[in-house]
């Protein structure tokens, strides 16, 4: 476990006021945490308790300084301030470790399915009583959470929460993959890597590191003390014929899978168990949520798919695509269809990357620029109307963030919902 320390004797500044900053202050006032300050980049003057220091002065003086998620230190406003102190930062999920008020936790990251993995997790275990809580990077700050000393925490952890922890010590560390994500961010994918490892950093010889197996050689280079340990894929294989989960039988989840299935075992929650919770699983919106099926066509939204990456699942496990694709696309991000086109009828290009998206696609498969998913699902039901094959599926995975047409990805899949009742109604 990471030292117990009595945080009411230090001195904070919460750096960024966004949902997390805003958890960290409401902990500290329940805890009784007193002599700590507030800043954001959008409102400099923004202090608690001593309005008089300056930015300069209460950085020095503070014992920590509680970064929000997000914030890079090659871009924030006093980037050269908080650089130079840079020792002091810590994250959220620290203050959590620092503060000792749970039974045990597992903390989950990886380029992509962290949070199915968590939501699986956190499935079993409540179906078992082991009284689950999930936060973090999902959805809810870890802070925020109703925390009992009986509760097994499991964290969805992002490269950018890592990046700045010091104190993150988990009973079970989960690191899925690793793939092109968050470049802008981290500068390479050597940093990238190097802040995912940190989930094992503090981890203790009786403690679980389940490690991709890509990544098992880094860690024994690191010398991490944790019980390393790579899941099987294969042991998970001979299992998923038994489980009756339509959703939880993609290919998509198998990898992710193999790691919960190991967790269940370390838990001793045996096989029958195991497969008997899955039934009543229901998958995460915005990946691969099949919400909609008319006639002879499926509508499937998986907007979660902001790399090249995540879409290839869901082109290799489905037949007779339209794809909408497009958006703000990941640096060094190569779109590779030679083994996929045959699964896809046409595509169809949004945001304001369009160029990008056809020099990837052209050669490999038809095209049509839409521009924006209205254009793109009312041509698809033209096309489908004209072309008269069956089984058809609409699917949007974009391949890129959404942050060009949209606030997130999720406003984005819900408007491919929206759009989609309206028009199948009206086409088919």
């Amino acid at each position: 476990m990471a030292p117990k320390i009595d945080l009411t004797e230090l001195s904070f500044l919460v750096y960024g006021l966004g949902s997390t900053g805003k958890s960290v202050v409401n902990f500290f006032k329940k805890n009784n945490v007193k002599n700590y300050h507030v800043c954001d980049d959008k409102n400099k003057n923004l202090f608690r308790i001593k309005r008089s220091l300056s930015l300069n002065k209460t950085l020095k003086k503070v014992d920590y300084i509680v970064l929000s998620p997000g914030i890079s230190l090659k871009k924030a406003k006093n980037k050269k301030q908080l650089i130079k102190y840079k020792k002091k930062i810590i994250t959220d999920i620290d203050l959590l470790y620092l503060s000792q008020k749970f039974k045990k936790s597992i903390v989950v990251t990886g380029t992509n399915g962290k949070s199915t993995t968590c939501k699986v997790l956190h499935h079993i275990l409540r179906q078992k009583k082991y009284k689950p809580l999930l936060g973090g990077n999902i959805g809810t700050p870890i802070l925020d959470l109703e925390i009992k000393k009986d509760n097994f925490l499991i964290i969805e952890a992002s490269s950018f929460q890592l990046e700045y922890s010091k104190f993150i010590c988990p009973d079970f560390s989960l690191l899925l993959n690793i793939t092109n994500d968050h470049l802008d961010w981290h500068g390479s994918m050597k940093n990238y890597i190097n802040s995912k490892l940190k989930i094992f950093q503090n981890q203790k010889k009786n403690q679980y590191s389940l490690v991709n197996n890509k990544f098992k050689k880094k860690f024994k280079q690191r010398k991490y003390k944790g019980k390393l340990i790579v899941p099987s894929l294969n042991n998970y294989l001979n299992l998923k014929p038994k489980i009756k989960n339509r959703y939880l039988k993609l290919d998509i989840n198998d990898e992710n899978m193999a790691f919960v299935f190991l967790v269940s075992k370390l838990l001793k929650i045996r096989k029958k168990e195991f497969l008997n919770s899955l039934k009543t699983f229901k998958g995460l919106p915005h990946r691969y949520e099949i919400f909609l099926k008319k006639k002879n066509c499926i509508f499937i939204n998986d907007s979660k798919a902001t790399t090249f990456q995540a879409t290839k699942y869901a082109l290799k496990n489905t037949k007779n695509i339209y794809w909408i694709v497009g958006g703000q696309p990941k640096k060094n991000e190569k779109i590779l269809l030679k083994s996929l086109k045959k699964n896809i009828i046409k595509s169809y290009l949004i945001g304001k990357n369009i160029n990008f998206f056809k020099k990837q696609i052209k050669f490999n498969v038809e095209y049509f620029i839409a521009g924006n998913l209205k254009n793109s699902i009312v041509q698809i039901m033209r096309d489908i109307r004209t072309q008269n094959k069956k089984n058809n599926s609409i699917l949007l995975s974009p391949a890129s963030a959404s942050y060009d047409q949209f606030l997130n990805f999720e406003e984005r899949g819900n408007k491919f919902k929206k759009l989609s009742i309206k028009y199948a109604r009206k086409y088919i």
